[in-house]
């Protein structure tokens, strides 16, 4: 079985950053990707992603066949916003495992919400998304994006046995898509996917990530 690294893995914390200064962008003014307003902000943060991140997912929507689209959910999240869903989701697992040290509750968190120091999305170089098609109706993929591990029985994760035949093809698809472009997927999550960021240096061997926190700042 592949090892999974979560993004509590002391490996991720100790990759060092090597900060390039691409300026986030906004993925609304690019008509060929689609965003979705689920997560919407007052700022329009959630739409916002690196100048590479917005040029790979170009590439990625280029990849998928006649009919299909990428869906954008949410991408830049300001630090401050990270730290409260960190924390929420962190005293959920202290309720349902009350013996477990403050290690563990880090761990279980981290399988679906990162630590805010090391998170991908506060850097920019991450974004949630599905597959939906050209008249916005989403396809199947398996779980609602952002399920849980325990509303889904763990079929958020990315090689979850637990789904269809249709949405185990559709996860095939996307992942393909987005890997050809450069991005790694945290397989706790099959929407998720970075580049430019620790946990995707750690993943491919970078010397360094590219992104560290981002400023929520345009060109």
């Amino acid at each position: 079985m592949t090892e999974i690294i979560l993004l509590s893995d002391r490996r991720v914390a100790a990759t060092p950053v090597a900060e390039n200064g691409e300026p986030l962008v906004d993925a609304r003014e690019i008509p060929a990707l689609r965003v979705d307003a689920r997560q919407a902000d007052e700022d329009g943060s959630y739409a916002h992603v690196r100048a590479d991140v917005m040029r790979r997912l170009l590439l990625a929507q280029a990849a998928l066949p006649d009919g299909v689209r990428l869906l954008m959910v949410e991408g830049f999240r300001p630090p401050e916003l990270q730290r409260s869903y960190f924390d929420s989701y962190a005293d959920e697992m202290r309720l349902a495992n009350p013996g477990a040290g403050p290690e563990r509750i880090r761990e279980l968190a981290s399988a679906y919400i990162s630590p805010p120091e090391v998170a991908p999305h506060v850097s920019g170089g991450a974004v949630d998304l599905t597959l939906c098609t050209e008249d916005g109706a989403e396809l199947p993929l398996g779980t609602e994006v952002n399920a849980t591990p325990e509303e889904s029985d763990g079929g958020c994760r990315t090689a979850a046995v637990n789904i269809d035949a249709r949405s185990r093809a559709h996860r095939e698809l996307l992942g393909r898509a987005m890997t050809a472009a450069g991005f790694v997927n945290y397989p706790t999550e099959w929407w998720h996917w970075s580049f430019g960021d620790r946990y995707w240096a750690l993943l491919t061997g970078a010397s360094a990530a590219r992104y560290g926190p981002a400023a929520r700042r345009t060109p």
